[in-house]
């Protein structure tokens, strides 16, 4: 038995900025073989009880996806490598901590908290440490828990207006 929580469709920063992270995420991961991008997902994460999270945006490496693929139907049985929240207006700061310290309980190797208000993205790494990104840095591969070095998105182009 579980707890549905409903929430108000994400604004329109959030929708742009989710793309915008996307197009800039996806094509690496193609060109680079290293895994697979998903948007809104629902990951298991968890059984008795059953746990479910979604990302605004996942990445799920190649050493965590089943030989068969990603399943077609139902929630995804797979703790993403990578998962990212873009924080809306609505969203308590409590429920961001709560969704980030689920994933890392659950095997997440890294979290973004991307905050546009601030123009900052929070990076979790597995283990417990965090670093901020802000005006002038750069996420890279590290970031994201790529096994493959070369990607870089710059702050300033994100939180561009």
């Amino acid at each position: 038995c579980g707890k549905v929580v409903r929430r108000m469709p994400v604004s329109g920063e959030h929708a742009e900025l989710t793309i915008f992270l996307i197009e800039q995420l996806g094509p690496f991961v193609r060109r680079t073989k290293i895994g697979k991008m998903l948007n809104e997902a629902g990951h298991l994460l968890g059984r008795d009880p059953d746990m479910v999270r979604a990302p605004d945006i996942s990445f799920v490496a190649n050493n965590r996806l089943p030989a068969a693929g990603l399943p077609k139907n139902g929630f995804i049985p797979i703790v993403p490598t990578l998962a990212i929240e873009v924080v809306s207006p609505n969203d308590l700061d409590s429920e961001i901590a709560a969704k980030v310290e689920d994933y890392l309980a659950a095997g997440v190797q890294r979290a973004w908290v991307v905050r546009p208000k601030q123009r900052t993205v929070t990076v979790y790494h597995a283990g417990g440490s965090s670093h901020v990104v802000g005006a002038g840095g750069a996420l890279t591969s590290d970031d994201a828990g790529f096994a493959v070095a070369g990607f870089e998105l710059k702050l300033d182009e994100l939180f561009a207006d």
